[in-house]
């Protein structure tokens, strides 16, 4: 009986000997990292090695923009676009999905207007360095606008972007290629010929306060037709968060070549859920 008592005694001394604050499985005798999420994986010292929460989120975003181009048509002309794009982040992996609008005249009061590509996209963002993200992508261009030549076919696109942050500025670039499946016009004469185009941005860009963002960029893309010179263009860019869910968006561009507009305005306004 005395036996019996003594091991009993021993047994709930020992229970109450091991604690473990944080649910993580080690004693906090032997925790070194105390007070881990309970979401946490930890290792044997019971620090995190990785969450297993699924970080996701949504936007979808409105805008207007202004272009003294219509660059599908390949026509100096003013041209209004009204866009919807649709973002789902989920950790390093996110999809987009873009469409628009738009409204063309010419100087003889000639009005053009109708649906854009529909664009639905992929991206991966991976950090090789704790300064330095890289983002690469695929799309596929689905032929919605309407080309009176019948001949506007699906496009695919895939791209690469690296960022490298220093404190508060932020240096990018990045380098696309899209496989133009469009088919060539052959009418008596004259032609309408297209190409693959590839495209690069270089840029820096500052965080003024934790909701302003600025940037100023160059870019160089190939026009889609074959023989129009490269489009060129110089330009400012803003984000500002209004609160955790609204935010805005402003950008400028000024053409550096004669097939790229002179000015480009556009505005948008995003909500994030």
């Amino acid at each position: 009986m005395k036996k019996g008592l003594f091991v009993l005694i021993l047994s709930v001394v020992t229970l109450f000997a091991y604690s473990d604050s944080d649910l993580d499985g080690v004693d906090d005798a032997l925790d070194k990292c105390p007070n881990t999420p309970i979401t946490d994986l930890v290792d044997a010292n019971g620090c995190s090695i990785k969450s297993v929460i699924i970080k996701e989120r949504f936007d979808i975003i409105f805008g207007l923009s202004y272009s003294e181009i219509n660059y599908r048509l390949n026509e100096k002309t003013d041209t209004y676009t009204t866009s919807l794009q649709a973002d789902y982040y989920r950790d390093n992996l996110s999809f987009q999905f873009s469409g628009s609008y738009y409204s063309s005249s010419d100087t003889a009061g000639y009005d053009k207007n109708g649906m854009n590509d529909t664009t639905i996209a992929a991206y991966y963002r991976w950090k090789p360095l704790s300064s330095l993200t890289v983002s690469t992508g695929f799309g596929i261009i689905f032929p919605t606008y309407e080309s009176d030549l019948g001949n506007n076919k699906t496009d695919y696109s895939i791209s690469i972007n690296p960022s490298y942050r220093i404190d508060d500025i932020n240096l990018f670039g990045g380098y696309s290629y899209t496989f133009i499946g469009d088919k060539d016009v052959v009418s008596g004469a004259s032609s309408i010929q297209y190409q693959n185009r590839s495209a690069y941005t270089l840029g820096i860009g500052y965080y003024f306060m934790p909701k302003l963002y600025a940037s100023l960029s160059f870019y160089d893309s190939d026009s889609i037709f074959k023989g129009v010179e490269d489009i060129k263009n110089i330009s400012l860019y803003a984000f500002y968060t209004l609160d955790e869910h609204w935010f805005m968006t402003f950008s400028y561009a000024n053409g550096l070549s004669d097939s790229t507009s002179d000015n480009y305005l556009s505005a948008r306004v995003g909500y994030a859920f």
